[in-house]
């Protein structure tokens, strides 16, 4: 796997321009037609309950945009060689980086929060161009091909990567001074908090909040979005802090609410940018 991935990579690369944005747009479509139509109606289900759409044909149109997006996010991946700090600064504007600065200049390192919307892997990418220490916190992949690939396109990047489990390493990290980067818009099961999201409980993961709180760290939400001429605009919100109080339980759901409206207000802004194939909805809580 790890190979013909590389052999992909290295032909994408070589594809001139207009090339690799007609691969990417096959790709994209391919993508949409790979999709069982079960998944394709949840996803068109979730987007009429959270109000983004008047009729289920708008709101397919929106789920088709979230699934084409993996086309070009896919191609930049591969060309992830490619990337110089010149390239990234022509490629990507950041908006507001002066959140993040503020952030670290206090000392405690940063938290940040994102979400799968837009390319998700080149925010981590661009961050590490604009000489931000991010840290990747990553899932590790059923493929340890696809998981050696990707990790090492992450490294290539400028990112550190390390994986979900190693809390102990966030946490020394973050107290290094690094930006641990977390994406925290997907069901979280048992473990996560019943936060609100489009006006239905979700299961919210804590961990930004959780480990912001541990070691008194700011948390600055994040996120990147492509534009009409191809380019791509990162923007970073101001920090949010995690109380720190006798009720941890509290502080929690405090802070995790506060992120969530974040991400929602994003996605209300950029609909097909999500990834609205992922059910967020999948645990279910008793609404009171």
């Amino acid at each position: 796997m790890y190979l013909m991935i590389k052999a992909l990579s290295k032909f994408v690369c070589l594809l001139p321009a207009s090339l690799r944005s007609l691969t990417a747009s096959a790709i994209g479509r391919f993508c949409w037609l790979a999709v069982p139509r079960q998944r394709k109606q949840m996803a068109i289900n979730n987007v009429l309950e959270s109000g983004l759409a008047a009729d289920e044909h708008a709101a397919a149109s929106i789920v088709q945009q979230s699934v084409y997006r993996f086309g070009p996010m896919m191609t930049e991946v591969l060309c992830f060689p490619e990337l110089t700090r010149d390239k990234v600064r022509s490629m990507v504007t950041i908006n507001g980086a002066e959140h993040l600065q503020t952030a670290l200049e206090h000392g405690k390192g940063a938290v940040l929060a994102t979400a799968h919307s837009g390319n998700w892997e080149l925010l981590g990418a661009a961050l590490a161009f604009y000489e931000f220490p991010l840290v990747a916190v990553v899932q590790k992949q059923t493929s340890a091909g696809a998981d050696q690939f990707i990790n090492e396109y992450r490294t290539l990047a400028g990112m550190h990567v390390t994986y979900k489990s190693s809390v102990l390493e966030m946490a020394r990290l973050l107290a290094e001074g690094k930006i641990i980067g977390l994406l925290m818009d997907q069901d979280a099961h048992s473990d996560g908090l019943p936060v609100t999201f489009f006006g239905r409980l979700a299961s919210t993961p804590q961990g930004p909040a959780a480990l912001a709180r541990m070691k008194g760290a700011p948390i600055v939400p994040a996120f990147i979005t492509r534009q009409s001429d191809g380019t791509h605009a990162v923007i970073i919100h101001p920090p949010v802090w995690a109380a720190k109080t006798s009720d941890r339980e509290q502080d929690l759901l405090t802070v995790t609410t506060k992120l969530n409206a974040i991400i929602e207000s994003h996605v209300r802004t950029y609909p097909g940018d999500w990834f609205w194939l992922h059910n967020r909805w999948k645990t279910k809580y008793t609404q009171s």
